[in-house]
């Protein structure tokens, strides 16, 4: 009895010291269920998305994007030089379907602090879309989620 015993704890530090360095966050139970990522580049026009003449359309540097479910702030990411954003998720506190049917993207930040011909008040909102899976290792799959567009919210 004592064998099997040994045994068992033997496979479970194996099976934790095999598991990949990325799920340090969220720990052994978070990688078999799951990172969601959320992730995209911000703006810096009216609706914050990608204006007609693509390439030339300036990002929205240092802009706060709130990851927001059911009303309340759960994460939070500030746009890079780049205008690019990524926000983790926990699968340990959120689901999939539940992000993507309960939560947004806010943006607070004034538009006016990239484009002084912007508005002054109001932010941009964002629903979200699933785009696929990526998975890394034996263990790990990342969810990965866009903002579905962003719209001006007075």
């Amino acid at each position: 009895m004592a064998f099997k015993t040994f045994l068992f704890v033997s496979l479970v530090i194996a099976a934790i010291l095999a598991a990949p360095v990325a799920e340090a966050q969220l720990g052994l139970i978070g990688g078999l269920l799951g990172l969601i990522r959320i992730q995209g580049t911000l703006f810096c026009t009216a609706d914050g998305n990608m204006g007609a003449n693509g390439t030339a359309t300036p990002v929205f540097p240092n802009a706060l994007v709130q990851l927001q479910c059911g009303g309340n702030v759960v994460s939070t990411s500030t746009t890079n030089g780049s205008g690019m954003f990524s926000i983790l998720v926990d699968p340990l506190n959120y689901i999939l379907s539940s992000v993507l049917s309960d939560c947004n993207l806010k943006v607070d930040t004034p538009l006016i602090s990239c484009n002084s011909s912007l508005p002054a008040v109001g932010g941009l909102l964002s629903p979200l879309r699933f785009i696929g899976n990526t998975a890394l290792g034996a263990l790990l799959s990342v969810a990965n989620i866009i903002p579905a567009g962003f719209r001006f919210v007075p």
